[in-house]
């Protein structure tokens, strides 16, 4: 082979080593929280974001051991020292170091072996805020969002429980079981990782949780990190976590995913009132939406912010599928965002029941049809 041909050779091979590794990524993070969080990155320092606050990371290629976490309760002085009962990193707004546990971990490492990013959401520090970890940009359909948005604080195990936080049981029985410290293969699931790994099923649950766990991205994507992201299954978070504590000792509840009938039973009864679904929904559900046995709502079909709201408050609203659902159910959430007219309370202490298929409508054949109204 000429000299000229290995010249050219080489230079074809530097400049794809280049350009394979040039690209870094942008990373978006968005506080959805109704509480501040004092958003840290390592690389990149750390931020107070208020509601609705976001802050912009731009971080080089190659970037390797990453991570970026919220931190709870906060108090710093103007020179930037202060505390934090989640997440602190020695006691500075700008951290320069990781957190202290619990706290949940978005992680990633840039341009990897074959141009890949590699990214995760990991349990193995605990939880402590509810998060999002998304792509955003490049080849979004090579990759998928990741989140953990259950109540894990709130469900947490009494062994595990720390103040503002759920602890992973590495951070407080330190052994080997746990913690996988005498190398691979050592360790596996245990009750408690069976415990995160149920809620959070995307996520980290022990340390060599790698097979279920580790998810990549071609280089070059860019990426949002969101604290309190819309996509909670069951109440939005601040009611979850409020339920007996806040809003004037009142029970919050509603209902959604589902036909059937949620009432109080007991206590200020006359101060709240019965919610229902008793439509035909699986009769006359629209095509696109039909599936064996139910009818799915749009986000489970189509998993696009218009029907899932994955991008934060105010960024989607009615479409017609919800408008299908509420017209028929109108006490339901019919989208993720439709709190004001589906959200109800009644004073702290009232039982309650849930009926399904409750009288308010009866079957014919193999439809439940409602009852006309001189009929109930």
């Amino acid at each position: 082979m000429s000299n000229f041909n290995i010249f050219l050779i080489s230079i074809f091979l530097l400049s794809a080593l280049f350009f394979t590794s040039s690209d870094g990524a942008t990373f978006t993070i968005r506080n959805n929280c109704p509480y501040t969080v004092w958003a840290a990155a390592s690389p990149g320092g750390g931020r107070r974001l208020d509601k609705g606050q976001t802050w912009e990371l731009n971080v080089p290629a190659g970037t390797s051991m990453a991570r970026i976490w919220g931190r709870t309760n906060c108090n710093f002085d103007g020179s930037g020292k202060g505390h934090c009962q989640t997440g602190d990193c020695g006691g500075i707004l700008a951290c320069q170091g990781w957190g202290v546990p619990p706290n949940t971990l978005a992680e990633y490492a840039l341009n990897q072996f074959g141009n890949l990013d590699f990214y995760d959401i990991s349990l193995v520090d605990g939880f402590n805020i509810p998060i999002e970890f998304s792509p955003t940009s490049g080849a979004k359909d090579k990759c998928r969002p990741l989140f953990c948005t259950a109540d894990i604080n709130g469900q947490c195990p009494k062994e595990l429980k720390a103040p503002g936080g759920c602890n992973n049981p590495c951070t407080v029985f330190k052994t080997n079981k746990y913690c996988c410290t005498e190398g691979y293969g050592s360790c596996g699931p245990t009750e408690f990782s069976k415990f995160f790994k149920s809620r959070c099923s995307d996520a980290y649950s022990y340390p060599q949780d790698d097979p279920s766990s580790t998810f990549t991205c071609p280089g070059g994507t860019n990426y949002r990190v969101v604290f309190c992201p819309a996509r909670s299954p069951h109440f939005p978070l601040e009611m979850a976590l409020c339920r007996r504590t806040c809003n004037g000792n009142k029970d919050i509840f509603d209902h959604k995913h589902g036909f059937n009938y949620a009432s109080p039973t007991s206590g200020g009864k006359d101060k709240c009132r019965p919610l229902l679904c008793t439509a035909d929904i699986n009769g006359q559900c629209p095509n696109q939406l039909k599936a064996p046995g139910g009818c799915n709502n749009p986000c489970t079909v189509f998993k696009t912010n218009e029907y899932c709201c994955t991008e934060g408050y105010g960024t989607c609203g009615p479409t017609e599928f919800s408008k299908f659902f509420k017209s028929r159910c109108s006490d339901a959430y019919s989208y993720p965002q439709d709190d004001p007219s589906s959200t109800f309370t009644c004073p702290g202490g009232t039982s309650y029941r849930v009926v399904f298929c409750p009288a308010r409508y009866i079957r014919f054949g193999s439809f439940p049809l409602e009852l006309s109204s001189r009929d109930r």
